[in-house]
């Protein structure tokens, strides 16, 4: 029975599973910001490539 009791105490003050829960949505947030912040980059990029490809003029021949 004290075992059993040494168990159930050991597993209430283990906090191995919560720390990696952290992380994980620690990790999860960061990827969020990433998406977000690499998404607004290749708009922009992409605005700004369709504007200087607007003012370019092929050379007649």
């Amino acid at each position: 029975m004290k075992t059993l009791t040494q168990s159930m105490l050991n597993f209430v003050r283990d906090e191995d599973g919560v720390t990696a829960i952290e992380y994980g949505l620690i990790a999860s947030l960061i990827a969020v910001v990433i998406i977000a912040t690499v998404t607004t980059v290749g708009t922009n990029l992409t605005s700004i490539f369709s504007y200087i490809a607007s003012k370019l003029t092929v050379p007649s021949t």
